[in-house]
Formats: structure tokens, sequence, C-alpha cells
């Protein structure tokens, strides 16, 4: 068993190895108390990806000093104005800017028409080369490089909507250098044991990777659901992450009015949580009827004690750590 993940905040010039967390925008559908639509920076083995892009994604970004050029991958979770609106200024903007790395968007499918129209209407053209993935209907491997993945799974909304499951990769087993030494195997078969194949000797003699090798780094995964009526349908997907974001647009006392809109309160948020076996629960995406958010992680707990209300301008790391979670403003 891996030791218990812990969140804690960190520098923004300071994410190396694993995931961070930068919490752009963590309202619901209108901005209220300071708080923005939907938007998150997700730092991952240090590459940065962007999920969901509400209105105003881009003055946050400079906000809380993200270069955005270095984010090359941004995923829409459905098209609900306040998870895509802000797209559209994002992508201009990185063109005015002389972007030409090629920039890639995962979404449904009838946002890549708003985009055409968008710059049809504009007598805009790109100077980056700009790809458009459409979501599938089910779950996906969208994105799968050398140190993270990223995956999208079905939620139930009003409309088809996807969260997605961010994976920052190890580099495999753990070798046990004097032990590989023992058995006499060449230092350029390392890295082949590390990817945990056997080594086969000369005479035929097989050496079992087990032997020179122990179980590596546990693989940090980072699930987020984007919007969500209380269902455990996706339960598959997120069983055991390390942080899981569920929205909590509502408090218990509304229920109804969450049932009623797709949304979920925040014991259903936490109650998920337990239910998948995750280690930490973020909390977001209030209804702007709130001010306060201290209720949120007071009735989330009731269910699940690993729990934080995210709030704007955080940068959250998920990290293996025996000790407290500590969540500090940067």
């Amino acid at each position: 068993m891996c030791a218990d993940t812990a969140i804690a905040t960190t520098a923004a010039n300071d994410r190396g190895k694993g995931i961070f967390i930068t919490i752009l925008g963590n309202n619901s559908a209108l901005p209220a108390f300071g708080r923005h639509p939907t938007a998150q920076v997700v730092t991952v083995n240090g590459q940065d990806v962007l999920l969901d892009c509400g209105e105003g994604t881009l003055m946050q970004l400079q906000v809380y000093n993200i270069r955005w050029a270095r984010i090359n991958h941004v995923f829409i979770s459905h098209l609900h104005g306040d998870h895509y609106f802000g797209i559209f200024g994002l992508i201009t903007s990185l063109s005015l800017f002389g972007r030409v790395a090629p920039f890639h968007i995962y979404a449904p499918a009838a946002l890549e028409g708003l985009i055409q129209n968008m710059l049809s209407v504009a007598n805009t053209h790109l100077c980056f080369p700009l790809h458009f993935h459409a979501l599938p209907e089910g779950a996906a491997l969208l994105v799968d490089e050398k140190t993270f993945s990223v995956s999208c799974f079905p939620v139930a909304h009003r409309i088809a909507t996807h969260g997605f499951l961010v994976t920052a990769k190890t580099k495999g087993r753990k070798l046990l250098p004097e032990k590989a030494r023992a058995y006499q195997i060449p230092t350029y078969f390392y890295q082949r044991l590390k990817a945990g194949e056997d080594y086969e000797t000369k005479d035929g003699t097989i050496i079992k990777n087990e032997w020179v090798t122990e179980e590596g780094p546990h693989p940090l995964r980072y699930a987020y659901t984007a919007d969500t009526v209380f269902t455990d349908s996706f339960l598959p997907y997120i069983a055991g992450v390390d942080c899981l974001y569920h929205e909590s647009t509502y408090l218990s006392d509304n229920e109804e009015k969450a049932q009623a809109r797709f949304h979920s309160t925040a014991r259903q948020a936490a109650e998920i949580a337990r239910r998948a076996g995750v280690r930490l629960l973020l909390l977001g995406h209030y209804s702007s009827r709130y001010q306060q958010l201290d209720a949120f992680v007071a009735e989330a707990r009731e269910v699940f004690a690993s729990v934080i209300a995210t709030e704007e301008g955080r940068v959250y790391e998920v990290r293996l750590n025996a000790g407290e979670q500590d969540a500090t403003a940067l």
C-alpha cells in the first residue's frame, strides 16, 4: 500500500515532478464573490494542460503569472458556456503573440464549428496549427506522452459531458544496483530492468526481474468530474485516485434543486469520494448563492474526512506523503 497522498500549495515556479493543480475559476454559471467560471491548469511532470476554459480564463492566467504559451492541450468537458467561452479569446491571443507550436483542443464535436465560425467572421488566420479532437461518446485515452497521459470518461449532466483523468507517469520499477551487479547484469540493460524485463545470461539462465528490482513509485492520478448529477456510474474510472475534484454546486438543503439541474451537493461529492476510495477530495463549482465556503467542508467531512474547498489562486500539489494535508495561500 502506498503512503497516503497529501495536498499542499506550492509556488508557481517550483513545479517539477508530480501533479500541481492551479485553480483559475471554481464558480458555477455566474461569476460571484471574486470567483470565476470553471478553469484549472494541471501541471503534470512539468507539462501544463488546461481543464475547461470558462470566460475570463486568459485574464486569470495573467493574474496568476502562468505562461499560457506552455499550454499545448486544452480539454473541454461540455458545451455550457461557463466551461468554454474563454477558448475563443485564448486561441486568438496565442496567435497575436506569435505562437507557432501546435495547439490541441479536445472537446465535444460541435465546438469545432463554433471556433471556425468565430475565425471566419473575424477574418482571422492563426499562425499556429490548431488540431481539434472530438470527444467520443464513452471513455477513451486522449493523450499518451512519455511523462503523462490524459483520458476521458462520461459523467451525467443535462448535455453530453466528460470528466478527465490525468496520470503522472513514473520511470517504472526501482532498480537495486547491488543485486544487479551481483548477478553480473550489464549496465546497458538497466533501463529494460526498470521496464520490467527479465535478463537472460549468455548460458540461457533467466534472472527474474523481481530479484533485482522492487516496485517503483506510485503513479499519481488526478480525476476531474466537471459537472455531474450524483451518480456512481463513473466510479470505475476514478477508483483509488490520489485526488478527485468533484463539483459541489449546492449544499444539502438544496439537494432537490441539485438533482433537477443535474448537479451535486458537497455531501454527495463526499459520498462519491468515499465509494471510490480516493485519497483526497477537492470541492468546487460553487453556486453564486454562497459567499462563504466553510459549510461545504463541514458538510462533506461528515462523510469523508480528507476534503478541501478549493479557492482561486491556490496551487494544490498532489503528492505521496504520510503527513497532514495542508493548503495555504500562495
